[in-house]
């Protein structure tokens, strides 16, 4: 009967979780997991949540209990970064973020006492490595993704050739950061407690503004300015690490430069190439035939594997490779480029542009309509606090192509948002 008692409030997190487009599929580790992470007190009180930033005193209402007493529990699981809190001039609101990117890596981004990091890694490699169905769920469902590549900006032409935007450089995202946090890289050091890490940079995962403010109030990250982190972006960039971070075009939250043996979405994007679990970039590498010596540098770069060595089909030397591409499956990351000592790799645009939300409220709508969960996102009683969620999210269905607006009608089945899409098409 205790074990009912535990598993019940842990139930709820879960179905809480799973609310928000960014889930987490129910599964005998993942409550392990919770466990370690949540009391069960804890659990049940963070279940009742709602999705959307609130206050202390909203909290207390929920909750029903006083104010002080709702402001001591929020500010302990801040401190242990399951909690975000933000600061502004009217006073403190607090968000539950997704377990990814989210209070899963929070919990490895630093070394901590109070937890054996050891089980946990052990947890969460079979939860999402093993089991496979939290990475499916997370990487592989819909079209919109929670991550986006960065590109290299090395490796693209000196001439200025390539129309490069502002938001597809990382350097960018470092230097319009208004808070710049450096902790340790979740995947990396997961990879070291199985005894299987490899040798690049530690200390370099990247969050920026709101989220590395609280991150560093609460010891999870340390504060770095705009020229440590840009020294950052190049010493990862020599280790042939591929940027990868939030799939927004503003106010970007986190970049992990990641390599393909220890990263979650690089491996993903390995396993689940075909059903494009990350948004590459705009550009994707050009293979001369005749500049192409078959040394196989590009192919050890990759890191998802879209690269490989196949007979140059040369009658005169049978025996000669040249490096073939699985435009598939190419990031468009750049990392081959400087690999190849003939420099004969040059990126060129896509042929059809990849789209990024404009912000992560867009990104949860279109993500919501994509996996049929809007519904949950909008009429979830305790995620309408105030009007202003329900202007946030029609703001965004409006702005949707045709098809998109269809979804989402048909998911809320509200008469009030069909009216407001007829009016928006006359």
């Amino acid at each position: 009967m205790a074990h009912r008692t535990v598993r019940t409030g842990y139930q709820e997190l879960v179905e809480r979780l799973n609310r928000f487009p960014q889930g987490a599929p129910p599964s005998e580790l993942l409550f392990r997991i919770l466990a370690m992470l949540f009391s069960e007190r804890e659990a049940s009180l963070v279940a009742q949540l709602p999705i959307k930033p609130f206050s202390a005193e909203l909290a207390a209402l929920v909750w029903k209990m006083p104010v002080a007493e709702a402001q001591s529990v929020l500010d302990e699981l801040a401190g242990r970064a399951i909690l975000i809190d933000v600061e502004a001039d009217d006073g403190r609101t607090y968000v539950l973020p997704p377990p990814m990117a989210g209070f899963f890596e929070f919990s490895m981004m630093r070394l901590r006492g109070d937890l054996d990091q050891k089980l946990l890694a052990e947890l969460f490699y079979e939860y999402i490595t093993v089991e496979e169905e939290f990475i499916k769920a997370l990487f592989t469902n819909g079209e919109t993704q929670l991550g986006r590549v960065f590109v290299s900006e090395p490796a693209l032409p000196p001439d200025g050739s390539l129309v490069v935007l502002d938001h597809e450089r990382a350097s960018q995202v470092v230097a319009e950061a208004a808070h710049i946090g450096i902790g340790l890289c979740y995947c990396r050091h997961k990879m070291e407690h199985l005894g299987c890490a490899c040798d690049a940079p530690m200390s370099i995962c990247m969050t920026f503004n709101n989220t590395a403010d609280s991150l560093i109030r609460h010891g999870v990250a340390r504060r770095v300015d705009a020229a440590e982190c840009r020294g950052l972006l190049d010493q990862a960039r020599d280790c042939g690490l591929v940027q990868f971070g939030e799939n927004v075009r503003q106010r970007v939250n986190f970049i992990c430069n990641c390599c393909g043996c220890c990263c979650e979405a690089l491996i993903a994007a390995r396993r689940f190439g075909h059903l494009h679990p990350v948004h590459t970039t705009n550009f994707i590498p050009e293979l001369p035939a005749d500049a192409c010596t078959g040394c196989g540098k590009c192919v050890e770069a990759c890191p998802v594997e879209a690269l490989t060595l196949a007979s140059a089909n040369d009658p005169a030397r049978p025996k000669r490779k040249r490096a073939r591409l699985d435009t598939d499956i190419c990031l468009g990351c750049g990392v081959c480029v400087p690999a190849c000592p003939e420099h004969g790799l040059k990126l060129q645009p896509r042929p059809e542009r990849v789209i990024t939300p404009v912000d992560s409220v867009h990104r949860t709508v279109v993500m919501a309509i994509e996996r049929g969960t809007l519904q949950d996102l909008v009429f979830d009683n305790r995620t309408l606090a105030s009007h202003r969620a329900m202007a946030a999210v029609l703001g965004v269905i409006l702005r949707l192509p045709p098809l998109k607006q269809a979804l989402a009608s048909r998911q809320l089945k509200s008469r009030y948002l069909e009216t407001l899409l007829a009016l928006r098409g006359r």
